[in-house]
């Protein structure tokens, strides 16, 4: 069974395809296995494949020709709901998903960035992964105007895709900033590196469709099994 918020499955294959090809992994004019074998690679079935193929076509990611298969057509910016996702496995890309630990509106912490217009704002706590493996741990606070409540069971793993869904909120652009800082108390057991332990921190703000700015967030990531990658164009 699904876990609630999860992507629907071609949807979860499609953006790790998008992933590699932001990684470099998948290249353009690289022709995909067939899609038995792809499926079978995956553990999924070619329905599903197809699906999250055809996805990625209507992308313009994927050309799929008859009787030949399918190609990459990489673009510049590839349209995925983690495009702002800057942290990858250290071999490149990897399949976003998160935990939710908690979500709570609560007075904006003051050691935040300055962003949005309440004085409260909905503090969301998540274990993030990429490909099952235990990435970084994320404090992210959405502006408390955006919406007057939030469960977890109404959060998608991608947050951005809930904004957009049910907030009518579009992230246009996110400033980060990358120092170093001590793993919270919160922080999971399943995370490997203990509370206090000095990792990269990663300090983001972002800005909705109107040039409001609506979110601020830390996320402090796991530097032997993932890297911070930013890709100038």
């Amino acid at each position: 069974m699904s876990q609630p918020g999860a992507l629907p499955l071609y949807m979860q294959i499609s953006e790790l395809l998008i992933r590699d090809i932001a990684a470099g992994r998948l290249i353009d004019g690289e022709r995909l296995p067939p899609e038995r074998d792809m499926a079978a690679d995956l553990g999924i079935a070619v329905g599903t494949l197809r699906q999250a193929l055809k996805a990625l076509a209507d992308k313009g990611l994927v050309e799929r020709i008859q009787g030949s298969g399918n190609y990459i057509r990489a673009k510049s910016d590839p349209s995925s709901v983690y495009a702002l996702l800057r942290i990858e496995l250290l071999t490149g890309g990897g399949l976003p998903t998160a935990r939710v630990l908690s979500v709570d509106r609560l007075p904006k912490d003051p050691a935040l960035p300055a962003f949005g217009q309440s004085a409260e704002g909905h503090r969301i706590r998540r274990l993030r992964f990429l490909s099952g493996t235990v990435a970084a741990v994320e404090e992210i606070w959405l502006d408390g105007a955006q919406v007057a409540h939030i469960a977890p069971a109404d959060l998608s793993e991608s947050l951005y895709l809930f904004y957009r869904q049910r907030l009518n909120l579009w992230i246009a652009r996110a400033e980060d900033r990358v120092g170093l800082g001590a793993v919270p108390d919160w922080s999971p057991a399943e995370f490997p590196h203990p509370p206090g332990t000095a990792l990269p921190k990663i300090t983001r703000i972002t800005w909705g469709q109107d040039g409001q700015s609506v979110e601020a967030s830390f996320t402090w990531y796991d530097p032997d099994k993932v890297a911070y990658v930013a890709r100038l164009k």
